[in-house]
């Protein structure tokens, strides 16, 4: 009967540990970009914007859906050729933004 107490605490145990870790171990990426170029979708809810990186020189698509970004693209105050501070989130198939700004000073 010992023996199946210490199983059933066990189990019991691995059991809150597994639904107690996140299921996407998602990374903050932040970095300093230029921005190569910037597509609006149709309805005007969405873009990906093509950023190359100021250390490697890789190019990254991040999607931006907040309302006061999409704003500052649709108005031209961030455009191509603009050197960006973005942060997004790698988690799943796209890129989402979480900050881009102008990086002033950079």
């Amino acid at each position: 009967m010992r023996t199946l107490t210490k199983f059933a605490a066990r189990a019991a145990l691995a059991l809150s540990v597994l639904t107690l870790t996140p299921v996407a171990w998602a990374a903050d990426v932040k970095m300093i970009a230029k921005v190569a170029a910037v597509t609006v979708a149709a309805d005007g809810g969405s873009a990906v914007v093509t950023l190359i990186n100021a250390k490697d020189g890789a190019e990254v698509k991040v999607t931006v859906s907040d309302k006061t970004t999409l704003d500052k693209l649709a108005s031209k105050g961030i455009a191509p050729g603009d050197q960006v501070r973005v942060s997004y989130d790698n988690a799943g198939a796209r890129n989402m933004s979480k900050t881009l700004k102008k990086a002033e000073g950079c």
